[in-house]
């Protein structure tokens, strides 16, 4: 591995420190996005609760500061009691308790927490439908039949699977992690490396019915989060498996990111926009995003490789701290420019609250390089 800039060690200490000031007004709540100036919160069964109590364990990993050790386990107490809300939960519930019930198991050793986990990933299992091969994405939320619906963030949920089996020493959870990846592979990921972001399939028979635009500008675009989701997770799934077809869809994808980036390093919401693309607003999420899963795609590999990967990270976080940071006080959020759901006009240049995560997720893993 190649060393790391001197500015790395200033964008850790700013990024720290902001979240240390920002925990005393977002306290034990669930940010999602920013508008003028102010996180707005979301319940405990939202996709995006884990990222918050996330963010204030890497923080703690850091400063050792009781008071955010506190306030990530009063977010993990309010996110356990969705368990028993069943009809709200989603197979989203890999980034709500990995980040939050998972991350306090491993700090604390906290059993509690390790069974919040645990019956989460039951749950998210239970979301397997067999004859498909897939874990369904949402309830029918919307007046939508969702019950065939596969989308490809969740191969960022697969890993409280692997961490399921491993902890408890039982097979099935991977299997079924296995299983949906090699799916998603089959059916998500295209020759260039570029990912659908929704796979509709039959859920009687298993057979695809065909791919949705979902939040990218077309069925066959290329929405950036949705690469950035499918590089990492590959990834992800390759070091929890060794197995070598997941590595080499991981690179697939990596070479379709890195080749589409904009001189800057971050990408616009979507890589196949139309001729009006370049008015389009970016998506600082997805870089940070790719930026954590290449990192960990240059541990996994090596030579040349492994050097671009990790100097391509370097070069995205480089941009995202220069030019998309929130440094001034009045902003609780750390990184500027992302963009949610652009046709729902969701989030559109605004900051989020993963795309914060993310960020300091991989500030901190080149720091240690």
């Amino acid at each position: 591995m190649i060393a790391r800039a001197n500015w790395v060690d200033e964008a850790c200490r700013k990024t720290i420190d902001k979240i240390e000031r920002t925990s005393l007004s977002i306290g034990a709540s669930f940010p999602n996005g920013s508008a003028q100036g102010r996180y707005e919160k979301s319940p405990a069964y939202d996709w995006v609760s884990g990222f918050w109590p996330g963010l204030l364990w890497l923080a703690y990993e850091e400063t050792s500061n009781d008071r955010l050790k506190e306030l990530a386990v009063e977010c993990e107490r309010q996110i356990s009691r969705t368990l028993w809300e069943f009809e709200q939960l989603h197979h989203d519930v890999g980034f709500m308790f990995g980040l939050s019930s998972v991350n306090q198991y491993k700090h604390l050793q906290d059993e509690e927490a390790k069974r919040h986990a645990l019956m989460a990933a039951s749950l998210l299992a239970g979301r397997f439908n067999p004859v498909g091969g897939f874990i369904r994405a949402w309830p029918n939320w919307g007046g939508e039949d969702h019950s065939g619906w596969a989308i490809i963030d969740c191969m960022m949920n697969l890993p409280l699977l692997y961490w399921a089996s491993r902890e408890i020493d039982d097979p099935r959870y991977r299997h079924i992690a296995e299983l949906h990846a090699d799916t998603v592979l089959r059916e998500f990921v295209l020759d260039d490396g570029s990912v659908h972001h929704i796979v509709s399939f039959d859920p009687e028979t298993g057979k695809r019915i065909g791919a949705l635009a979902g939040q990218g500008h077309a069925a066959d675009s290329a929405w950036a989060r949705g690469a950035a989701w499918a590089l990492y997770g590959f990834t992800l799934s390759y070091s929890y498996t060794g197995k070598e077809k997941y590595l080499k869809a991981a690179e697939s994808v990596a070479r379709f990111f890195l080749d589409h980036l904009p001189e800057d390093k971050v990408p616009y919401w979507d890589f196949r926009l139309p001729t009006f693309g370049k008015d389009m607003p970016r998506d600082s999420s997805a870089a940070a995003i790719a930026a954590s899963g290449l990192l960990d795609l240059a541990a996994a590999v090596q030579g040349e490789e492994a050097k671009e990967y990790q100097q391509q990270a370097e070069a995205i976080l480089n941009s995202l701290y220069n030019h998309y940071g929130a440094w001034e006080a009045e902003e609780e959020a750390l990184l500027l420019h992302a963009t949610g759901y652009y046709a729902a006009d969701v989030y559109v240049d605004a900051p989020l609250i993963y795309g914060d995560y993310y960020f300091v997720e991989a500030l901190l893993k080149l720091k240690k390089l």
